[in-house]
């Protein structure tokens, strides 16, 4: 779970046999190279031809990239439909009557904004009273546009961080065509302007904290022996202005094997700090916990899945992922807890612990979220949305629902640290998403509705449970025509994930209501286990050596919506992301004949190279370490890459990735589509040479490649 911070303003093909074979040719040695450093049983160059591909932008696999994505563009892009498609994409992307997300802030309401005038984005702010309005007043903060130009840089704005309470001094990162890693520079939201000889850090993964405004702690790159095998950070270090980052004292170190570590500030909603925190990662769900105590790093008595989750009134939050265990009493998975505030910083271990709340049945957090006075939690009851308030005084804790849509997706949408203003999403398949305000007195008040981006008349949203493989019951949602006829033909598009305890949940897509629902598709989302639809359970029970549950669970939902007459083989796609390419390549590999499209965006695909590319070992906890041979044979049993053979027929699949994704790296979906070409088999490639792991960097290249995503899906469940 994640607290909320107003102060974080975050962002948040053609069927070819053939690859260019001189650019083969011409990358042998970089295979060779990559051979040497491999740890005993990781296929090499010797097993893999197409390692070459793993070097992102190496001249050979550029130039492998464009051959592919001129054929992707001569088929898919000059089919009659694209432009229509593509046109669409753009307008809804690009819409001037969409919400605004903001965040509160001391100096008013703050949002990130793209649009036809500024595709890299601008950062502006408009008070309350305009933004109730239909045609709010924004005042630009910071235009990304204008930096990018200016410097020549494919800068793509990633969020800041400022220093409370006010607020106005604030760290901004910006990435080099859409990476994961930043570039940090010192910026004045009272002058609108960089700060002059201000902070200022380079490229790195890893992130800053205000002590105050002359002191950072930074958890960065200080070279390659302060960076895990994961390529995060485990140092912190705390940096006077006016010094060289290079003399700033160190102040915590985790340990190379580590996925990430980091020092960390205990602080409240008035900005005071109280205590200085660190977390040792030591795999991506686990940690060990410390507290700055008596001069010296305290290992805390906390469970491994376990967290911090801000301070409020006095209590100090935690959030549990496995039972914990406190004088007798254990707490269930997924609880949220507190302890006062004054008693664990005089004992950090022996403060007492209150409950705040724990899970019913089918029930999990999704997130807590605090004003100046109050907790919110959002949570899933069997995949429905819920919010509740929390409150504290001297008798303990107690909450109260808010009122809000029912069997919607919901969730804080923003929470003001400095009163009791908060505002709400709500959405579903069907329904324009919406924001509702209230001041944290009374009921919330429709504030922002979205305009409807399709046309819903005729359709219906139904849940429904598939049987997998060892008899759990998977539910999924279906968006379709009311009265489609079950007899196989409805063009079916089945969308998952199922992995890092991510929850799928029902939401409102224009781009996909336009160009698939109102066409005459059906939509299917799949909450199998590996998600986090009913809490870390639901995840852990398909992790490491279980891995294949989620694979069964996925393949169950295709069986099912075939049984009941939904749809066919001939009429269903597959289609997901990251972990959920990873998902879509098990279901192709292991069930073809199930499908007849298959959409793999920025996935994980080479398995048993998972530790050699991109970040990949920081994943070890959620797959196992193909480095260990036990675990190795997990992996391989489902290894999407290695399992593509001559002689099984698949469905053509659409593999797209971005040069620029320094998460899971293009190399995955790259060695896919040459490892089908080598064997004859038809595929569509294409890569997005800007972008990180989310696609485009601005709307027309998103909506590029929406378009050829969708052409395709028609021309194989269609046509």
């Amino acid at each position: 779970m994640k607290l909320a911070s107003a102060l974080a303003i975050a962002v948040a093909m053609t069927a070819t046999t053939t690859g260019p074979a001189a650019a083969q040719d011409a990358a042998a040695a970089t295979s060779t190279t990559a051979a040497k450093a491999t740890p005993a049983g990781i296929p090499t160059a010797a097993d893999d031809p197409f390692i070459w591909l793993e070097e992102a932008r190496s001249e050979p696999a550029l130039a492998w990239v464009r051959a592919e994505n001129e054929r992707s563009l001569q088929t898919l892009g000059q089919d009659p439909r694209f432009a229509t498609l593509q046109a669409e994409a753009l307008s809804i992307l690009d819409a001037k009557d969409r919400i605004p997300g903001v965040g509160f802030t001391p100096y008013g309401l703050v949002n990130f904004w793209q649009d036809p005038a500024n595709p890299r984005g601008l950062l502006r702010v408009t008070t309350l009273d305009s933004y109730r309005t239909d045609n709010p007043v924004w005042e630009t903060i910071l235009d990304v546009d204008a930096i990018a130009k200016a410097e020549g840089r494919e800068w793509v704005y990633k969020g800041m961080t400022c220093l409370p309470p006010a607020g106005t001094r604030c760290m901004v990162a910006l990435s080099d065509g859409g990476k994961d890693a930043t570039e940090l520079r010192e910026f004045d939201i009272a002058t609108r302007s960089f700060v002059k000889d201000g902070f200022f850090l380079p490229e790195s993964q890893g992130g800053v904290q205000w002590l105050d405004q002359d002191t950072l702690l930074v958890s960065r790159s200080f070279g390659d022996d302060t960076i895990t095998e994961s390529k995060y950070p485990f140092t912190t270090r705390e940096w006077k202005r006016g010094t060289r980052i290079e003399d700033a004292p160190e102040i915590f170190r985790g340990q190379p094997s580590d996925v990430s570590s980091q020092a960390f500030l205990l602080r409240d909603n008035e900005g005071t700090v109280h205590a200085r925190a660190a977390r040792r990662g030591t795999s991506f769900f686990e940690s060990d916990n410390f507290v700055w105590s008596g001069g010296e790093w305290l290992k805390l008595d906390m469970p491994k899945k376990s967290g911090f989750g801000g301070i409020i009134d006095g209590q100090l939050l935690f959030s549990i992922s496995e039972p914990w265990t406190i004088g007798g009493t254990t707490y269930p998975t997924d609880s949220i807890l507190s302890a006062d505030l004054a008693a664990f910083k005089a004992d950090p271990n022996g403060a007492p612990k209150t409950l705040v709340w724990k899970p019913a049945e089918r029930q999990t957090a999704q997130g807590i979220s605090t004003t100046k006075d109050s907790l919110y939690v959002s949570l899933l009851d069997n995949v429905r949305g819920k919010v509740l308030k929390f409150d504290h005084d001297a008798s303990g804790w107690r909450s109260v629902p808010v009122d809000l849509p029912a069997n919607a997706t919901l969730g804080v949408a923003a929470a003001s640290d400095e009163t009791g203003e908060v505002m709400f999403a709500s959405t579903d398949f069907l329904t324009p998403s919406q924001v509702w305000y209230t001041d944290g007195t009374g009921k919330p008040a429709l504030l922002k509705t979205s305009p409807a981006r399709f046309d819903p008349k005729g359709l219906e949203i139904s849940q429904h449970e598939a049987t997998s493989r060892d008899g759990t019951k998977i539910p999924y949602f279906v968006v379709s025509k009311k009265g489609v006829k079950m007899d196989g033909s409805t063009p079916t598009l089945l969308y998952g994930y199922g992995g890092f305890q991510n929850a799928m949940l029902p939401s409102y897509s224009g781009t996909m209501g336009k160009m698939w629902l109102e066409r005459g598709g059906a939509y299917v989302l799949g909450n199998m286990r590996g998600g986090g639809e009913f809490g870390p359970d639901w995840h852990q029970t398909a992790m490491r050596e279980n891995k294949q549950r989620t694979w069964d669970d996925f393949i169950a939902i295709a069986e099912d919506v075939q049984k009941r007459g939904l749809t066919s083989p001939r009429r269903l796609g597959v289609m997901g992301g990251s972990q959920g390419g990873l998902l879509v390549g098990t279901a192709i590999t292991q069930r073809p004949e199930l499908f007849n499209a298959a959409i793999v965006q920025v996935p994980l695909f080479d398995m048993l190279r998972l530790t050699e590319i991109g970040r990949g070992a920081s994943w070890v906890g959620e797959y196992g370490d193909p480095r260990i041979p036990e675990q190795r044979k997990w992996i391989e049993a489902y290894s999407p890459y290695q399992k593509l053979t001559e002689s099984v027929t698949y469905p053509d699949p659409f593999f797209w990735a971005s040069t620029a994704d320094d998460r899971t790296h293009p190399s995955h979906a790259r060695k896919a589509a040459a490892k089908m070409s080598a064997m004859g088999k038809p595929y569509y490639y294409f890569e997005d040479m800007t972008g990180g792991h989310s696609g485009g960097v601005d709307n027309a290249q998103r909506a590029k490649i929406q378009a050829l995503q969708y052409v395709y899906l028609m021309q194989r469940l269609m046509d």
